[in-house]
């Protein structure tokens, strides 16, 4: 130990008088030689005893400093082994040097002296305590006590100006490692949280269908019956329902439920199918829960937009909606078709009151837009044409598949030459007044051109895709309607409500046809009553076959390629069937993929099947299934989404490896909990 800082320059004082006596000795030399050598010799005589003072005195003096630290050190170490703290002290490799009395009474039978402070705590590691001057560790577990630990280096080698002493000859550095019990407040957090209300909202999805066909005696008795499910159902936890519609229920339970209806993956979902009181359609719920927000309002508002998600979805499934995300459960079955078409109507009104308001129209698909999209942004050209308002279709890329289509539109006699612009052209010429209409996707990022969602414009959604994560946020006017087949027949729909005098071209019919045909596999894959309707309603309007099956042809190239897709494929797990394709001499491979993934399930006993296609940095994988498997659930888990028999999913910085390994783990992992059978 060496003297140091302020202390050190104190007892160098009187040397500096040495000095000064000796500039004064001389002076007094110049005045007078005998009081020169008197003061002469009285400063040796003050050197002589300053000399003996320090070799006398400066070995006690450090004896008696190190003793103080010595007792200050003690006192201090007598309140820590004392501290009601559990607390310890670990050298720069994590080993414990010294402990205090409480954290030896918990942890002396599990660790002995200089051990590794990571036997107690594994979470504790090398690298942690090498890399971190200081840490936090928080609900580490022991004995059945919970713990938040914090762990400081201390470095002693370093020279601390103004301090007394410093030391010298090492890196010297110890870590403190202190515990704090947080058992008591964790459980009080925890008994909090399960006790904060969690609200739910309950819809029948087809409670006008299932009623109208039955008889009306048993009407009653039918809705009794759905009621007295639902309020049976969440009794078993604790919840209150209060039905405030015909077809609508609240619902408020605690939150420490909703980990077990989870797990069940609420069983009401599948119960509810089993009643029959004269009804031939089954009956399907959907439920909406919000949790985790930061007060109840804000609960409500999540389980509203889980409720919307649900319905957007399809019905029959239940959402769960917090701060983090969204999850899903239930939705195994076929979707029910509705019947009605009163949602139609009430859309088609809107949206001519939207685009009467606005001067002019920009309407835009998905990325690579296929004849379902472009089929639509013509039916929605054919209503704007109607009103007197200009509109511009985005396309950035028209595929081989699509030019036939295109091509044709645009040689029809008054097409204006800018109906086609791409997306550059748009974000020049849009204005704060035009109408921005997305088709065929309700993803923001999917869009030909996202730039015109971002700009606040007035934005109207139609689509036929179930809604997921990521969804346009709060449209003018939104239409999702996932019992559709394609987008094509819900714009047919619209077409026919839209106006009495709606004047349909023959070419544009045939457009709008092929996007129905497109998307439906030639009438085979999600086709219902209403379908053949907009099928019909085109046919009256000129809509031919034969043309529509001229512009649906591909080239050899296309076919062979086609081909050799399913030629390769793989038979995972007896069912599902897996294969890839990377031509680079087709113009469109992903359309390839597409195709060869709805040619795969006309082989006997494949319920789905994997396309997964390797074009401009990316991986496109194409979902199809003949079954009950649902796609989009595992299209879904890539980050994609789409319909329960159709679906699809776009993935950037992988390879074609990694993401078929990641659909067989997905695969696996639903097998395991028994969501496919």
């Amino acid at each position: 130990m060496e003297i140091n800082g302020k202390l050190k320059q104190y007892l160098r004082a009187p040397i500096y008088l040495v000095i000064v006596f000796v500039a004064i000795d001389i002076g007094f030399f110049f005045y007078d030689v005998v009081v020169g050598i008197a003061f002469l010799i009285f400063c040796m005589i003050y050197v002589l005893v300053l000399g003996i003072f320090y070799g006398v005195f400066k070995q006690r003096l450090k004896s008696e400093l190190i003793n103080f630290a010595q007792e200050y050190a003690k006192s201090q170490n007598i309140l820590l082994e004392n501290f009601k703290v559990p607390y310890a002290l670990l050298d720069g490799s994590g080993r414990i040097v010294w402990k205090n009395a409480l954290f030896s009474k918990l942890f002396d039978e599990k660790i002995g002296e200089y051990e590794h402070i990571s036997k107690i705590f594994p979470e504790i590691n090398n690298e942690i305590i090498k890399d971190s001057e200081e840490a936090r560790f928080t609900r580490i577990n022991y004995n059945s006590k919970c713990y938040d630990a914090f762990t400081e280096k201390l470095r002693l080698s370093e020279d601390r100006t103004g301090k007394l002493f410093s030391l010298t000859g090492g890196d010297y550095s110890l870590i403190a490692f202190t515990m704090f019990d947080v058992t008591e407040l964790t459980q009080i957090k925890e008994e909090n949280a399960n006790l904060r209300m969690v609200p739910a909202i309950v819809y029948i999805d087809n409670y006008e269908e299932t009623i109208e066909n039955v008889e009306t005696v048993k009407r009653a008795l039918l809705v009794a019956v759905i009621d007295r499910k639902v309020n049976q159902y969440f009794q078993k936890v604790d919840g209150i329902v209060q039905k405030i519609e015909k077809d609508k229920y609240f619902v408020v339970f605690e939150h420490r439920y909703l980990a077990k209806l989870k797990e069940e993956r609420f069983s009401l979902l599948s119960d509810i199918k089993t009643v029959k009181v004269g009804n031939d359609s089954e009956v399907t719920i959907s439920i909406g829960i919000g949790e985790d927000g930061k007060n109840y309002h804000e609960n409500f508002e999540f389980a509203a937009a889980a409720i919307n998600i649900a319905l957007g979805r399809g019905g029959s499934q239940a959402v769960v909606k917090n701060k983090d995300g969204v999850s899903y459960f239930g939705m195994h079955g076929k979707l029910i078709e509705k019947n009605t078409r009163v949602k139609a109507r009430v859309k088609a009104q809107a949206l001519r009151e939207i685009m009467e308001a606005r001067s002019d129209v920009f309407v835009m698909g998905h990325k690579i837009s296929d004849i379902d999209a472009f089929g639509a942004e013509v039916g929605v050209y054919v209503a704007a044409r109607l009103l007197g308002k200009p509109v511009h279709i985005i396309l950035n890329m028209i595929t081989s598949s699509l030019r036939p289509v295109v091509d044709m539109i645009m040689k029809m006699p008054g097409v204006p030459s800018d109906l086609i612009i791409n997306s550059e052209t748009a974000v020049n010429i849009v204005t704060p007044d035009s109408l921005v209409m997305v088709v065929d996707t309700n993803r923001s990022s999917y869009t030909e051109c996202p730039k015109l969602i971002n700009e606040k414009n007035t934005i109207v959604v139609f689509d036929h895709h179930r809604q997921g994560e990521g969804v346009i946020e709060n449209p003018t006017l939104s239409y999702i309607e996932p019992y559709a087949s394609s987008t094509c027949e819900m714009i047919a729909e619209v077409l026919q409500y839209f106006a009495d005098n709606v004047s349909i071209k023959p070419e544009e019919a045939d457009a709008i046809y092929a996007g129905i045909l497109i998307d439906t596999n030639n009438f085979v894959t999600k086709t219902g009553v209403r379908t053949f309707e907009a099928a019909a309603y085109l046919r009256r309007n000129g809509a031919d076959m034969t043309r529509v099956r001229k512009l649906l042809r591909e080239n050899m190239e296309a076919y062979k390629a086609r081909a050799e897709v399913v030629r390769k494929a793989e038979v995972y797990r007896g069912i599902i069937a897996i294969s890839d394709f990377s031509s680079k001499d087709v113009e469109s491979p992903t359309i390839i993929g597409a195709q060869a993934a709805n040619e795969l399930l006309d082989i006997i006993g494949i319920r789905a099947s994997f396309v997964l296609t390797d074009y401009n940095g990316k991986i496109y994988v194409s979902a199809r299934s003949i079954d009950d498997i649902d796609v989009q659930i595992i299209m879904e888990k890539l980050g994609g989404g789409g319909h329960l028999n159709v679906a699809g999913a776009q993935l950037e910085g992988e390879d074609i490896s990694s993401v078929k390994n990641e659909i067989e783990t997905i695969i696996d992992d639903m097998m395991e909990k028994g969501e496919i059978e």
